[in-house]
């Protein structure tokens, strides 16, 4: 009987050993999904609902903070915050490179990370408040976006987040290689040609009046 036992063992180890990593990935693949984190953080953007940004030459202020209605303790993981720019639902209609997912390995709506992850501080304007500006990168096209943030655990895993949609969104406005003065000029050009035009219209009437 001991002998039998003694047989039986490597088996049974096997198979707990099968149990508990079938058990365990499940609960894996829930922190990977966007449903399953808590929207703990609160994130602000400067640009107003429908602003258009320029790439290359505007910049957007992000600020984030915890939430207040968070539990209390939420926070006691994150270690950093990545910031990132995520196309908007009506960007992402009809094309597939830029579609949302549920499962963050398979988002491709958030692919533009604004800066390096930032640290997850205690601050004096609240626990894990923190502002930092960026200027809209010349590659980043033209579309409808929103701010999204994440809390990053120590192994790099994103365990809270926190977004301005789908409270407003703002666009961005393609780099076309043409600088802003260049525009500015364009506008003054066309304006003052207005102007020409109407002053020669109204010297043409005068004419015929006499």
């Amino acid at each position: 009987m001991m002998a039998r036992s003694g047989a039986a063992l490597p088996p049974l180890l096997l198979l707990l050993v099968v149990v508990g990593a079938c058990f365990a990935r499940p609960a894996a693949a829930a922190q990977s999904h966007l449903s399953a984190l808590g929207r703990t953080l609160v994130v602000e953007a400067s640009p107003k609902a429908g602003q258009v940004l320029y790439a290359g030459e505007d910049t957007i202020t992000v600020t984030w903070r915890l939430n207040a209605s968070a539990p209390a303790g939420a926070d006691a993981g994150y270690k950093v915050v990545k910031v990132t720019l995520c196309y908007a639902p009506a960007s992402q209609e009809d094309r597939g490179w830029r579609k949302a997912n549920d499962d963050l390995s398979k988002d491709k709506a958030c692919k533009f990370e604004i800066a390096q992850p930032q640290p997850y501080a205690y601050a004096a304007a609240g626990p894990g408040t923190r502002t930092l500006r960026y200027r809209v990168a010349r590659d980043v096209p033209s579309a409808s976006y929103h701010v999204r943030a994440y809390a990053l655990d120590a192994s790099g895993a994103p365990v809270g987040y926190g977004q301005t949609a789908p409270a407003y969104y703002f666009r961005v406005a393609g780099d076309t290689g043409v600088h802003a003065s260049l525009r500015v000029a364009a506008a003054v050009l066309s304006a003052l040609s207005v102007a020409a035009l109407a002053f020669f219209a109204v010297v043409e009437k005068r004419r015929k009046d006499e």
